[in-house]
C-alpha cells in the first residue's frame, strides 16, 4: 500500500487508517521520506518536524487502536492524517520565520488556535512550508528561503 499513498484520496486515507490497513506511522514515514528525497529540488519546506511528526503519528495510532476496540467514543476524521502548516502559523516549539530572516530565531512557546485545533483532532504535523515573506505574495518569489519549484 505504501507506494500508493500519493494515489489515494483523503477519504480513502481516512478509511484505510480507520480500518487498520496501514498505520499513521507508516503514512507519516512515507511522506517524511518523500520530503527528504524531493525537498532539495522543490524547496517547499522551511522546517521539517521529523521527530514531532513521528511522535504524533504514534499517538494517533494508539488512539486509532483504542477506537477500533471500542467504537462507542467518536474519533476525529483527521486522526493520524499528516499535513504541513504554512510558516506563517505558530506551532509550539517549532521555529516560525514567516518566510523572513528577521524572525529566523523565533521559536513560539504556543501554537496558533487553528494549529492547536488540528493537533487536538489528531493531525500529524510534517513541517512548516515555504512562503513569501510575511505572506506578501503567493508564489514564494519573495521568500528569504528561496523560491519553491513545481516538478511535473
Amino acid at each position: 500500500m505504501q507506494n500508493h499513498f500519493t494515489k489515494i484520496s483523503l477519504s480513502q486515507t481516512v478509511q484505510g487508517l480507520r480500518a487498520g490497513d496501514f498505520s499513521s506511522l507508516e503514512l507519516t514515514q512515507f511522506y517524511l521520506e518523500r520530503i527528504e528525497r524531493l525537498e532539495e529540488k522543490i524547496h517547499a519546506f522551511i522546517s521539517v518536524t521529523h521527530d514531532l511528526a513521528l511522535k504524533q503519528a504514534k499517538q494517533a495510532d494508539q488512539e486509532l487502536f483504542k477506537w477500533r476496540k471500542d467504537r462507542s467514543n467518536p474519533i476525529s476524521p483527521l486522526m493520524g492524517i499528516p499535513l504541513a502548516v504554512k510558516d506563517v502559523l505558530c506551532v509550539e516549539d517549532v521555529r516560525c520565520t514567516c518566510g523572513s530572516r528577521v524572525l529566523e530565531g523565533f521559536v513560539p512557546p504556543f501554537s496558533a488556535t487553528a494549529v492547536r485545533r488540528l493537533i487536538d483532532a489528531g493531525v500529524v504535523i510534517l513541517g512548516k512550508t515555504n512562503k513569501d515573506e510575511f505572506a506578501m505574495g503567493s508564489s514564494t518569489e519573495n521568500s528569504a528561503y528561496g523560491v519553491r519549484r513545481i516538478l511535473w
